[in-house]
C-alpha cells in the first residue's frame, strides 16, 4: 500500500502536503504527531471518506480495510456483543465467539450492559473490537487508546498484537511510547511539511 504526493487543503489551512509512504503487507505502524497536524485527515483520505487535492494512495481495497474512528461510533442500546455482529460483514458470525473475544477486552458484567452505561475506556475496547474482529487486510485505527490507564493499555495492545498477525496496522496516535509498545514502525507527520 502506497501514499504518493498527497496534499490536501481544507479553505486557506494547508493540512497535508506532499506526503508520501509506503505500507508493507502485514505491517505494524504507528502514525505520530501532535494533535491537529493532519493524522484523522489522512487516514479519512485512505478510508475514501475525504477526496486529495493532489497526489494517490494506491494498494487499498476498500473490501478489506477495517476502522476504528477517533470517535466511538457504536449503537448505543446495544450491548458490545451485539455492536459487533452489528458491522461484522458475515451475518453468520457466532454470538458466542464474538463473547469469548471480548472478554479478554472487558469484565464479563459489562457484555450485556448497552454501552451507553458503558465508560469511556470501556467503549474504546469495543470500537477496537468491531475493527480487529472484521476479516480485513488493513486496519485503520484513529486515536485507539484515548481513555485507557496504562494496564488496560498493554491489555489492549497486547490483544491487538495477537489478533492482527499477518495483516497491516495503522494506528494514528500521539502516544510516544505506542509504537514500542505495538512493536510498530513509525511514521511522523509534522506541521512544518506534513511528510514522513
Amino acid at each position: 500500500m502506497r501514499v504518493d504526493g498527497l496534499s490536501k487543503r481544507f479553505g486557506l489551512h494547508q493540512v497535508l502536503d506532499n506526503v508520501s509512504f509506503r505500507l508493507d503487507a502485514g505491517g505494524r505502524y504507528c502514525l505520530m504527531g501532535p494533535s491537529g497536524v493532519g493524522k484523522t485527515s489522512l487516514l479519512r483520505l485512505m478510508m475514501g471518506l475525504e477526496q486529495a487535492d493532489s497526489g494517490r494512495i494506491l494498494g487499498v481495497d476498500p473490501r478489506a480495510l477495517s476502522v476504528m474512528f477517533q470517535e466511538d461510533r457504536l449503537s448505543e442500546t446495544l450491548n458490545p456483543v451485539e455492536n459487533v455482529a452489528l458491522v461484522h460483514p458475515d451475518r453468520r458470525v457466532s454470538k458466542p465467539w464474538i463473547r469469548e473475544e471480548l472478554s479478554e477486552l472487558l469484565p464479563e458484567r459489562s457484555l450485556a450492559q448497552p454501552v451507553r452505561e458503558l465508560s469511556g475506556g470501556m467503549r474504546r475496547r469495543v470500537s477496537l473490537a468491531c475493527a480487529v474482529l472484521a476479516p480485513s487486510t488493513l486496519i485503520l485505527l484513529d486515536e485507539p487508546f484515548t481513555g485507557l490507564d496504562w494496564d488496560t493499555k498493554h491489555t489492549v495492545v497486547g490483544y491487538l498484537r495477537s489478533r492482527t498477525a499477518g495483516r497491516t496496522v495503522l494506528a494514528a496516535t500521539h502516544g510516544r511510547d505506542d509504537a514500542g509498545l505495538l512493536d510498530a514502525h513509525t511514521l511522523t507527520l509534522s506541521s512544518s511539511d506534513g511528510k514522513k
